[in-house]
């Protein structure tokens, strides 16, 4: 594509080159999303500052994205689907957005209470970051020896080489001794992580001895919360997409609600404790944090909008969103399989094969973001994120040998 106005596609290359810029743009509103929070854990501005530079490039992206789904249209009858892909394509801007806004927390020294800091440790999934010593498992040698998806349930999303940032980590890149690596997962994987990369034992940071009065602490509960359902918001609504499930876009709608209602509480809770004897700095990147991530539960909603009105999804969506970084999966639990009659925190799920629960359909509800103390059973259907090289170990440790169709290249389940 060319930028002074003349597009140079051919018509039967441009869902291939949409497809891979959706993907390109999903993976990187997760990346700068995950940079933004990492970067409010370990008050790191260079990482904040590293979100505001992605953001540039997710603006040529989002350009470049529009211009020729506006080319691609040639009859009125197409504008509809068309339509669909232009409002993902304007939700996933808008979460890199929401990423520059927590990052700004750092960049504009917005401050935040150290009660948070703490709680953010026990949240579902973590970010943390390991210096790779010299003589360590991991030193010269690629992140692709180490399935770290699958061996520890974090995964690399970005690395710093003295003054030098890569956020383009693929299985190929060689970890040299002195980089510092930043992933995210469970929290349940940082020992073993921590152990290949020869780094010394790990200690969380802590609540503060001389607490703050209770309403900050109900409000920093709440927040760490909102972060994993916003988080929770986003992934589902991909999967309602990739699926074409109307029962999770119906669920990432309750999310949403409940989020507002949320961030109303948090709003409140904060104003009483400001009055006070306390440094209301802090207070102010609390309700920064908050906003954001209510905001990314609005867009998750926007998202799933064309799957909630029972409206046909762009099959461009589909196969873009589904080449991703990470796959999502929908298996159901046999009965008498690993799963059945176990919870989640038996299973480890999230060290092997890497994958991360979204949600559990029992019935005709769902359960979101379940806990490690959510028991499986028999017909429950799991939707899940991970590797693609996990897939086959996912579907047998719920009683299923994945198999693909040679005719028509899906998945095929076939009982062990």
């Amino acid at each position: 594509m060319r930028r002074d106005g003349e597009v140079d596609v051919a018509l039967d290359d441009r869902p291939n080159n949409l497809r891979s810029m959706l993907a390109e743009a999903k993976n990187l509103s997760e990346l700068m999303v995950d940079l933004a929070y990492a970067s409010v854990y370990f008050g790191d501005i260079e990482m904040a500052a590293e979100v505001t530079e992605l953001e540039e490039q997710m603006s040529d992206l989002v350009h470049d994205m529009r211009q020729i789904c506006v080319l691609a249209v040639r009859k009125p009858r197409e504008a509809e689907g068309m339509s669909s892909v232009l409002q993902v394509v304007s939700a996933i801007e808008r979460i890199g957005n929401d990423a520059v806004d927590i990052s700004r927390i750092v960049t504009h020294k917005l401050g935040i209470p150290a009660e948070l800091v703490a709680d953010l440790s026990d949240a579902a999934e973590v970010s943390h970051r390991v210096l790779v010593s010299d003589g360590s498992h991991m030193a010269n040698r690629p992140v692709a020896d180490f399935e770290l998806p699958v061996a520890t349930g974090m995964r690399i999303f970005a690395v710093r080489r003295g003054r030098q940032w890569i956020t383009a980590v693929d299985g190929d890149f060689i970890m040299l001794s002195a980089d510092v690596l930043f992933l995210r997962g469970s929290p349940a994987g940082i020992v073993r992580l921590r152990e290949l990369a020869g780094a010394a034992a790990w200690q969380p940071p802590r609540q503060p001895e001389d607490p703050m009065v209770s309403d900050l602490d109900r409000a920093v509960d709440v927040l760490v919360e909102m972060k994993d359902l916003s988080e929770a918001a986003v992934g589902l609504a991909y999967s309602s997409l990739v699926l074409g499930n109307r029962g999770l876009a119906a669920e990432v709608h309750q999310l949403e609600t409940r989020l507002d209602d949320m961030n109303d509480r948090l709003e409140l809770w904060v104003l009483r404790a400001a009055r006070e004897d306390l440094d209301p700095s802090p207070l102010r990147g609390l309700l920064h944090l908050a906003k954001a991530a209510k905001d990314l539960g609005d867009q998750a909603k926007q998202m799933t909008w064309v799957v909630e009105q029972g409206e046909s999804v762009h099959p461009i969506l589909e196969l873009a969103l589904g080449e991703s970084d990470e796959v999502v999966v929908e298996f159901p639990i046999a009965a008498g399989s690993v799963a059945d009659g176990h919870t989640l925190v038996e299973l480890e799920l999230n060290l092997e094969p890497g994958f991360t629960v979204l949600a559990i359909r029992r019935g005709q509800r769902y359960i979101y973001r379940p806990r490690g103390v959510q028991m499986l059973y028999a017909g429950d259907e799991i939707i899940a994120s991970g590797p693609d090289e996990g897939r086959e170990q996912l579907a047998a440790r719920f009683g299923w040998q994945l198999l693909r169709d040679s005719e028509t290249g899906e998945d095929e389940l076939v009982p062990t």
